[in-house]
């Protein structure tokens, strides 16, 4: 019981530890550094000012959080409601939608 004890917590730390990716290969952290750039050169909006225009949007869906995507700039939103999940495509230089997949 020890042992099973002990290679279940070595394998959670393990992923404690270890970076978040997508899967693309590319860590989370690089994600929000990119957003944090294009925000700071005023290349796009905030987060935020996305997730303000955007929320009020889907009423009844829950929101399971945001990713970016440097190369579009364009933040992808991630919904879910009775087990369909939807994403919202939004461009981050002028925050309008561009469009929900299903």
């Amino acid at each position: 019981m020890k042992r099973i004890r002990l290679i279940l917590f070595g394998a959670l730390a393990a992923l404690a530890i270890a970076p978040a990716a997508h899967a693309d290969g590319r860590p989370q952290h690089d994600e929000q550094n990119e957003a944090r750039r294009d925000l700071r050169a005023g290349n796009v909006h905030s987060l935020r000012d996305i997730e303000r225009r955007v929320l009020p949007t889907m009423p009844g869906m829950q929101y399971l959080g945001p990713e970016y995507d440097p190369e579009a700039m364009a933040y992808r939103l991630k919904f879910i409601r009775d087990g369909r999940v939807v994403f919202v495509d939004v461009d981050a230089r002028t925050g309008q939608v561009r469009g929900k997949t299903r």
